[in-house]
């Protein structure tokens, strides 16, 4: 009978070890609970400093350094120089105090535009309160300026009016507001804001062409196109077969079972929607200038528009947006949301691979890129869709002569936007 050795001792914690973990646990709940204090305390004085401008930090500090300078030579220069620092920031304080209630009101004519039109806005400033409103002045954040306006003094009811004109030079989407009143001394020590209204956009939509209709060649039809898949449900009849268990009795031909003495049913051919993928890469490495990347929107806004209007089916994709097709306003508001980006995608395969992977075969896909994209590129796009796919690339290069080559698809070169027109009639003939 063999017999088990006895458990071996634990070993004990020395005393040293023991104070050391009791140490660091300590230090660590203080730290915890300090932070969680200082946090508590900056929310609570965040009124106060929020209100100083990063002058009057610079002023405030200074200060400080004078007091210091001043104890420790005994420089009464210094001193005065403190105490002068610390006054001007008091006196500011002074500014702050006062309540005033507005009704602001902001509106944007028209909330649609094309790059290069006027676009005006109007800010209308009510005295809210039941007494006379002092003299103020409004902050109005419009794209990445902002306007500046001096308000009256106003009785209660009276209002002001306010125009403005946004700059709409370029394609974007604008945002104005909010309207802030601001209080503040004229050094810029301190300032307090107070915001009046949420903030409205103006869509600035990109320069378009007008096409003819059937811009892109798609077939027009109220049936769909016809496939080479055959179908037991369909339109386009392609032949008649033997009865089989389970045919719908809808299909059966009676004249020909009654010929033959064989039930007989109707055989078709698949037919589908002509739908139509717009592909515009965005990425900055692709275009040689703004101007390019630009004319390059406003050719897949050009052709998305019009394929809108004809009545197709379609989708259009960037790198990291898919735009709204359901209207072509809607289309044209995600159009102005469109920015340059760098590496979302290796090339542009990889961009059309990950943006039509869940989408139905289209009929046809179009292509948008600029003119530092190798035309390899488009053909490798080509081999992601089957032979029943027609492809097209648009190579937006800006002041270049227009044309057409084909390299396995048709690339169409733009130079210039009113041309692109005539080089979609082309595509078609």
């Amino acid at each position: 009978m063999t017999q088990t050795a006895p458990p071996a001792p634990r070993r004990r914690e020395s005393g040293w070890a023991s104070a050391g973990r009791a140490l660091r646990n300590g230090l660590g709940n203080a730290t915890r609970i300090a932070g969680a204090a200082f946090a508590r305390a900056g929310r609570a004085i965040a009124p106060v400093t929020g209100v100083v401008t990063p002058t009057g930090w610079i002023v405030l500090a200074a200060a400080a350094g004078a007091f210091v300078l001043a104890g420790v030579f005994g420089w009464v220069e210094f001193l005065f120089l403190g105490a002068t620092l610390v006054a001007a920031v008091l006196l500011a304080t002074a500014t702050l105090f006062g309540r005033a209630q507005y009704r602001v009101e902001i509106a944007l004519e028209p909330v649609r535009v094309v790059a290069g039109e006027r676009a005006m806005g109007r800010m209308l400033v009510a005295n809210a309160a039941q007494r006379q409103a002092p003299p103020t002045r409004l902050e109005l954040p419009v794209g990445a300026g902002v306007a500046e306006f001096r308000v009256s003094s106003l009785a209660p009811g009276a209002a002001q009016e306010e125009l403005f004109a946004v700059p709409t030079a370029r394609r974007a989407v604008i945002p104005a507001g909010p309207a802030l009143s601001v209080r503040g001394d004229q050094l810029g020590l301190l300032r307090r804001t107070v915001g009046w209204t949420d903030v409205i956009e103006l869509f600035v939509h990109p320069v378009t062409a007008r096409l003819q209709p059937s811009a892109a060649g798609l077939v027009r039809d109220l049936e769909g196109e016809v496939t080479p898949v055959v179908t037991d449900n369909d339109i386009s009849f392609h032949a008649l077969r033997a009865y089989e268990p389970g045919d719908p009795l809808r299909n059966v031909h009676w004249r020909t079972t009654a010929r033959t003495g064989t039930l007989m049913v109707r055989q078709f051919e698949e037919t589908r929607r002509s739908e139509l993928v717009l592909v515009q890469s965005t990425d900055a490495a692709h275009y040689a200038s703004d101007d390019e990347f630009e004319l390059a929107v406003s050719v897949m806004a050009s052709l998305a528009v019009q394929v809108l209007r004809d009545g197709t089916t379609m989708h259009v994709v960037t790198d990291e947006l898919r735009l709204r097709t359901a209207t072509p306003t809607a289309l044209l508001d995600d159009a102005s949301r469109i920015e340059p980006v760098s590496g979302v995608h290796a090339s542009l395969r990889d961009l059309a691979r990950a943006q039509t992977s869940r989408l139905a075969a289209p009929s046809v896909v179009l292509l948008v890129a600029g003119s530092q994209l190798p035309v390899a590129e488009f053909r490798s796009v080509q081999r992601l869709f089957g032979a029943d796919t027609t492809v097209l690339a648009f190579r937006a290069e800006h002041g270049a002569p227009s044309g057409i080559r084909s390299v396995g698809l048709p690339v169409a070169t733009v130079g210039r936007l009113d041309e692109l027109a005539a080089i979609v009639r082309s595509v078609r003939g």
